[in-house]
């Protein structure tokens, strides 16, 4: 099916151009969202009509994009979640969580633009995630989960305690190979006697 590009739409094309897609992407998606008309004599000319105002208002959605990714130049964006000993979060940090955490900062992020290519986060400590704003401009954000200043400090006590406790186990089973091999050779000297 051949239908005009009224806006840029990623890997297909830019405004005004005539191309060929499959009839339901066209039917389905494009023409209900106005992002693209048939390619009729009569729409061809509609569109060289009006053509000037379309690329009037990307210009200004681009520049309002744009805009937007400035404000988080250099942002790094903390969230705190529990997370148990071996720092895997019960549950886990999603668009959502992202959204609102930024929305605390005074910035508006919709879910729609915040795009995780790995799922949601389930770990704890410093991840990318990528928001997009535009066929142009997508941003990188970086996003540190971390437990509460209370819990990271349990959780770095339960992590050393368990250690601690690995390093007794290992040198009690040390001590008792030690043990072990003298009494084998107590036994080997009463039979060679």
């Amino acid at each position: 099916m051949e239908i005009i590009l009224l806006e840029k739409i990623e890997n297909v094309g830019t405004i005004g151009d005539r191309v060929k897609v499959k009839s339901g992407y066209a039917r389905n998606f494009l023409i209900p969202k106005g992002k693209a008309t048939l390619a009729t004599p009569d729409n061809i000319a509609k569109f060289e009509s009006i053509r000037a105002e379309l690329e009037q208002k990307a210009a200004a959605e681009l520049t309002e994009a744009q805009a937007r990714a400035s404000k988080l130049d250099g942002v790094v964006l903390r969230i705190t979640a529990q997370a148990g000993s071996e720092g895997k979060l019960f549950g886990s940090v999603g668009p959502i969580d992202i959204a609102g955490a930024l929305e605390t900062r005074g910035i508006e992020v919709e879910r729609s633009e915040i795009r995780m290519a790995d799922g949601p986060l389930r770990v704890l400590g410093e991840h990318t995630v990528e928001l997009h704003f535009h066929t142009d401009v997508d941003v990188e954000l970086s996003v540190i989960v971390e437990t509460g200043e209370g819990e990271h400090e349990v959780l770095v006590a339960q992590q050393a305690k368990a250690a601690a406790e690995a390093a007794e186990a290992e040198a009690a089973a040390a001590k008792a190979a030690a043990e072990a091999a003298e009494h084998v050779e107590a036994d080997a000297d009463k039979d060679t006697e």
